[in-house]
């Protein structure tokens, strides 16, 4: 299983399965791929309390990617720890290579 298994090219976009972690001492999106759940893990700097680290993984993911908040949104997930998030546009190929380069 590869990091590939957690970037889903779908007809509306790219999905991605992320496991997030939030109140860490420090960002880091991408922080590695866990492999038996077939998801990106993403370590957050907000607390999960009113949105805040939903929106922070939405903004930096955006940045990660440079693309714009609108375009992304999370598809499953909104209050579990396991996400689904859905980027609409760009190209599926830049999403894994951007991905696959910051793990490594």
């Amino acid at each position: 299983m590869t990091l590939h298994d957690a970037i889903i090219k779908k007809d509306n976009g790219t999905l991605i399965r992320l496991e997030v972690v939030p109140g860490s001492r420090i960002l880091s999106v991408p922080s590695g791929y866990n492999q038996w759940r077939q998801r990106i893990e993403v370590k957050l700097t907000r607390n999960a309390q009113k949105g805040n680290a939903n929106d922070q993984l939405i903004e930096t993911l955006s940045e990660f990617l440079d693309m714009n908040t609108s375009n992304i949104l999370i598809a499953t997930g909104a209050k579990s720890r396991q996400k689904s998030v859905l980027v609409k546009g760009g190209d599926h190929n830049d999403i894994v290579s951007a991905f696959c380069s910051a793990i490594g």
